[in-house]
């Protein structure tokens, strides 16, 4: 039996967590930042939205609780289920600072003088890399953070946060030692890729395939295929990134994985990723048959000489030549794959292919060196294509390169904090509950 000093001692910590509720407050006011350096309007609005609910459903639960407490039916149950049931909304309390403090890394370094609009200006280029022609998916809004380290990652929209509640946004990491330069938008686009061939259901059509390929095929080499299916979800974000830029999304790839040998050579078969050294094959590989040109096979022997394969193993040796010799026909069966999903479209159809081809990119570069006003009124991700096809063929300089990307950042993200200011006022939203009330 509960005592009334067992009521007591849980009213006070119910109503002190609740307390700690009124504390979290829209990010609308307590984010400091220049216009220009704001997520998108969307984002800022479904995250806030987002909040609101599950604040003011745990407010709603806490005052129910107190409510229970003070009743005669709660008397009923010991002291220790009763704790039980507070400890439950303690626990969605600490989910919603977990979440809060998630949002929290997006916008608090938005507040970063100059750093603040470089990374505004990658969820421009994001939102471009995610928006297909087509109208296949609803795109969510996706917004980007730098952090230490050396990889980049994405908690997609849609998915799972901490207490079970979806994200209303895509949330990108970038390391911060990429900027500025083109191999920024190979990481990024990645990431990108991630959250669109979720979108498209694109891994589960595209291994639906391969298995059938490999029932259709000789069973003694299935291996590379096998191989194949399981780092597929990290492929096709890297044929995303291969799509977008071009040759520029294998440089960026290059170096991200130029590491000791040991680790470029280090072949697990049972993880996401593919080694290394494959995956810059197969990087190339696709830049093959997308934008057939001379210099695929020509940074393959570079990548070849960088890192040769004489002293590996033979077992080594062998899978490696197995995976080479499959390569062709897999990233052909990747780009004609059509899923449902495309409604007869290819996977390779879905991006700018033909704008993209290295001769158009090298022409635009050219272009803009006598007119450069005219790259501001380009896609962005065509601008991190064009920039860094010139780099690859060492037409323009790393500082060149830094100064150029850094002015595009900036002038994308103050032409989105412009538009948004000049739009038209729509009707006002049904109300939503406001953090600043809970």
């Amino acid at each position: 039996m509960r005592t009334a000093a067992d009521t007591r001692f849980l009213v006070n910590e119910t109503l002190a967590l609740f307390g700690r509720l009124q504390t979290v407050r829209s990010f609308s006011l307590s984010t400091p930042m220049v216009l220009a350096a704001a997520v998108s309007a969307p984002a800022q609005a479904a995250i806030n939205a987002h909040l609101a609910h599950v604040a003011f459903d745990l407010r709603r639960r806490l005052r129910e609780f107190v409510r229970w407490l003070r009743s005669p039916e709660s008397r009923r149950l010991s002291a220790a289920n009763t704790q039980a049931r507070y400890v439950l909304l303690k626990m969605r309390f600490n989910n919603l600072l977990d979440q809060v403090d998630i949002f929290a890394d997006v916008l608090g370094q938005r507040s970063e003088h100059g750093t603040g609009t470089w990374v505004a200006g990658l969820d421009v280029l994001a939102e471009d890399a995610l928006c297909l022609p087509g109208n296949y998916y609803a795109a969510p809004p996706l917004v980007c953070y730098l952090e230490r380290g050396h990889g980049a990652a994405i908690r997609r929209a849609r998915t799972r946060l901490p207490g079970g509640d979806l994200s209303p946004v895509g949330v990108i990491q970038i390391p911060r030692e990429r900027l500025i330069g083109s191999g920024i938008a190979s990481s990024l686009i990645h990431e990108v890729g991630h959250q669109g061939s979720e979108l498209l259901d694109l891994t589960t059509s595209l291994k639906q395939a391969i298995e059938q390929r490999i029932a259709a095929g000789d069973r003694e080499n299935a291996l590379p295929w096998q191989l194949f299916s399981r780092w597929l979800n990290e492929i096709l974000s890297d044929c995303w990134a291969m799509g977008h830029l071009g040759i520029t999304a294998t440089y960026g790839l290059l170096s991200v994985v130029s590491l000791p040998s040991y680790f470029v050579f280090r072949i697990g078969t049972d993880g996401p990723h593919p080694f290394p050294w494959i995956r810059v094959k197969i990087s190339l590989a696709l830049g093959e048959v997308l934008f057939p040109h001379p210099q695929w096979a020509a940074l393959g022997r570079q990548w070849e000489e960088l890192y040769p394969t004489d002293e590996l193993s033979a077992d080594k040796r062998d899978l490696i030549h197995r995976l080479e010799t499959a390569l062709p026909e897999f990233a052909a069966l990747v780009l004609n794959h059509r899923p449902k999903s495309l409604r007869g479209q290819r996977v390779a159809d879905i991006f700018p292919v033909a704008e993209r081809q290295p001769d158009q990119l090298r022409a635009l570069f050219e272009a803009w060196q006598q007119q450069p006003h005219l790259r501001e009124h380009v896609a962005p991700s065509l601008v991190f294509a064009v920039v860094g096809q010139a780099k690859a063929d060492g037409r323009i300089s790393t500082n060149e390169e830094a100064r150029v990307l850094s002015h595009m950042l900036n002038r994308w993200a103050l032409n989105r904090a412009r538009n948004y200011c000049t739009a038209p006022v729509a009707p006002a939203p049904v109300p939503t509950p406001s953090l600043q009330t809970v």
